[in-house]
């Protein structure tokens, strides 16, 4: 973690109200992701430029008049307006250069250690080249970038040629992050004969023979080479101004006039193709997130994370090898017409290269606001000889339709309207207890997570807004009565973000019911968007737009979810590592903090049943089947996860996958025999059979142990619904 420079308030206040724009702003409350969703969507701002896109050109790029002016723009607007209130300088400068390298080459697999010693004398100079739109340097880094990109395919072109000897024992570090760079041009080749061998290892290791694998990997680096004149001066002023902004908070983000509108089809909450959001990350195409109601989301075969390595069209089309493509053109390969079929090869998230791939199958569709909508589901338990019935309503998003509420429509669809819907269809269903599962959801609009919480809350206090000028303001509930006075648990996961955040925090803070499940993200900032072509004074429009961080939101404790999200109540196993995922992972994340706390009412007694309460999950699960599998699959999963390297004796490597699946399939039959089933020979059985969801299941378990805790806290919360609250004043 670094600290910015601290800009002098005082002589600044008068300044920044004079230049600070009308609230004609968007206020940006999810966990916001500059990203390519497969089907309409097909740039990427956030993604680096990096191995798969620039390579080969020997034309050097240049920056044009239009990119010096927006460079000054952007630098202005981030100095004014940005939460931080950091003046841009010279350890500003530094921190970007860092950024901007590893932007380009964060696997350290091109630059040599000379290439980075000589950008040195860049250090303390890009804050100046940011504001006077002296971009230069940018573009002598980025060419010397190219020229070492292109000098590695040659050499890999030139490796290929021969058969690697398989059989030799040795190591291939994958993970570079944080490797010294090669000192010479002998130890960058050695590192990249081991890369080029691991790639012919991960291809042979799907049954295909030295001649097979050598032609893929000549077709998938030639094709490298030939994206090369694609890169745009403006692609990489993209991937600078994202160095730049991200130094002060990861989502501070400056879009091209590309990808602006790449943005808005984004937030149009309208999208076709598989419903998913896909990032480059070092050759491969990545999926970012699953959309809620698209195709990926309802079959379950996609994950975050997992690895995209061949597209294929329809039911019997020839897989096409996508490793190293240009990120919007692996797209063109994936969207297609309503109806159609698509087929993906993937590498599973946390998988190392070589590791077993699997084949998905893929009905692409629209993805609507209304499949994206929340949705019901009722969980039986039983409780002696009593069958409770357990409402689950997933939450997605946060959504609203704008444009039918701005029309004066009063039906108009959100999340509130939508939850208190599905609370009366459970009532009627004879619910005795709810969970509200936000498991995924980054967030969305604010006005519906406070107006969301007011279906559970009395009337009062949700959350409050601290803006970059110190002005705090509390927002209140505004729902139109409590829907559910029972009991209550809030099911998240690390992906539950900013407005979930929000909606957690308020039923924790008030004790209206349990938060169950991982730490949530921590994201605690607000976006505010500025579309830059308002500043072109009609000539030369296309300055794209930019998203500044300009406030952060704090529970009605005091107490800042950004950087620590919502620690659960019970904690549940996850495969989302926190090492991975969340705001802590971002080292320019905006640090945790907090103000002053608002009076509301805190119910106590709920806080004193914790402790059974989590007693009574953990013996339960001592005695589940499919959650102890849960447990040792993750257990397997770490271990493959922490691995930096990866042998490249094939014999080896052969041995280590048969391990791991069986292993795996040892798991999966002694959960069978104790659930009286019949084992499986191998785990292709288990394909097209559904896997419960055993996190979700043991929740409703929990929830069934809050009904039964005793009549006086029902009564409690009953009371507590119609106003009669007993308060504690934090």
């Amino acid at each position: 973690m670094y600290q910015l420079p601290s800009r002098d308030r005082d002589s600044e206040r008068q300044v920044h109200r004079s230049a600070r724009p009308q609230r004609r702003f968007t206020l940006l409350f999810s966990l916001p992701a500059l990203l390519i969703v497969c089907g309409l969507l097909a740039g990427t701002a956030q993604a680096p430029v990096a191995q798969a896109v620039a390579t080969a050109s020997a034309q050097e790029l240049a920056p044009t008049e239009r990119q010096r002016r927006v460079s000054k723009l952007v630098s202005n607007v981030i100095e004014r307006q940005h939460y931080r209130q950091s003046p841009i300088n010279d350890p500003v400068s530094s921190l970007v250069l860092d950024r901007y390298i590893e932007a380009l080459d964060g696997s350290r697999s091109y630059f040599l250690a000379s290439d980075i010693a000589e950008f040195e004398r860049f250090r303390y100079q890009l804050d100046d080249s940011v504001m006077n739109g002296a971009l230069e340097p940018v573009f002598t880094i980025f060419n010397r970038f190219q020229q070492r990109n292109r000098e590695r395919i040659a050499y890999a072109l030139e490796l290929l040629k021969t058969e690697p000897d398989f059989t030799i024992d040795e190591e291939f570090q994958f993970d570079r992050a944080k490797a010294p760079w090669a000192k010479d041009e002998a130890e960058l080749n050695e590192i990249w004969r081991k890369r080029v061998k691991n790639d012919a290892i991960s291809l042979m290791l799907t049954e295909k023979t030295w001649d097979e694998t050598r032609d893929i990997l000549t077709k998938r680096y030639e094709r490298v080479l030939k994206r090369t004149e694609q890169v745009t001066s403006d692609d990489i002023f993209e991937v600078f101004m994202n160095a730049f902004a991200h130094v002060f908070d990861p989502h501070s983000s400056y879009f091209s006039p590309r990808n602006s509108e790449e943005y808005r089809i984004q937030m149009s909450l309208s999208y076709e193709g598989i419903g998913a959001s896909l990032q480059l990350v070092d050759d491969y195409v990545t999926v970012l997130n699953v959309l809620p109601g698209g195709p990926a989301a309802i079959s379950g075969q996609l994950n975050v994370n997992d690895r995209i390595i061949a597209v294929a069209e329809g039911k019997d089309g020839k897989p096409v090898d996508v490793i190293g493509w240009r990120l919007d053109d692996v797209v063109q390969l994936i969207r297609g017409k309503v109806g159609t079929t698509v087929r993906l090869q993937i590498l599973p998230a946390g998988a190392a290269p070589g590791s077993p791939e699997k084949q998905i199958e893929l009905v692409r569709n629209k993805v609507t606001l209304e499949a994206q909508a929340a949705q019901k589901d009722v969980i039986k338990v039983q409780r002696g000889d009593r069958e409770l019935k357990v409402g689950v309503i997933n939450v997605p998003s946060f959504y609203q339709d704008f444009n039918a509420k701005a029309a004066g429509e009063k039906d108009y669809r959100s999340t509130t309207r939508d939850v208190r819907r599905l609370i009366e269809e459970l009532k009627q269903e004879g619910m005795d207890g709810l969970i509200m599962d936000l498991r995924g959801n980054g967030g969305g609009h604010l006005t519906e997570a406070t107006a969301l919480s007011g279906l559970f809350i009395p009337p009062g206090p949700v959350v409050q807004l601290r803006e970059t000028g110190g002005r705090v303001e509390v927002l209140d509930e505004s729902a139109e009565g409590i829907a559910w006075d029972g009991p209550l648990v809030v099911l998240v996961d690390r992906y539950s973000a900013s407005a979930s955040e929000i909606f957690a925090a308020a039923i924790q803070d008030y004790g209206r019911g349990l938060i169950v499940g991982q730490q949530t993200y921590g994201k605690g900032s607000v976006q505010n968007l500025y579309p830059l072509d308002r500043y072109a004074l009609g000539t030369d429009p296309g300055f794209g737009q930019l998203t500044v961080t300009i406030g952060k939101y704090y529970r009605v404790t005091g107490e800042s979810t950004q950087h620590r999200g919502v620690q659960p109540d019970i904690a549940l196993p996850s495969t989302i590592s926190p090492e991975e995922v969340g705001e802590s992972t971002r080292d320019s994340a905006l640090p945790w903090d907090r103000i002053r706390p608002v009076n509301f009412g805190r119910d106590t007694q709920l806080s004193q049943a914790i402790a059974d309460l989590a007693r009574a999950h953990e013996e339960r699960i001592a005695n589940n089947p499919d959650f102890q599998l849960l447990l040792e699959d993750l257990a397997s999963y770490e271990k493959v996860r922490a691995k930096k390297s990866v042998s490249l004796n094939l014999e080896k490597r052969l041995a280590e996958r048969e391990r791991l699946e069986q292993e795996r399939l040892a798991r999966e039959n002694q959960r069978r025999a104790a659930r009286g089933l019949e084992p499986v020979t191998e785990l292709a059985e288990l394909e097209n059979q559904d896997s419960p969801d055993v996190l979700l299941e043991e929740t409703a378990q929990i929830v069934a142990d809050l009904s039964g805790i005793n009549s006086s806290y029902l009564s409690r919360l009953k009371a507590n619904a119609n106003g009669a609250r007993a308060t504690e004043t934090p």
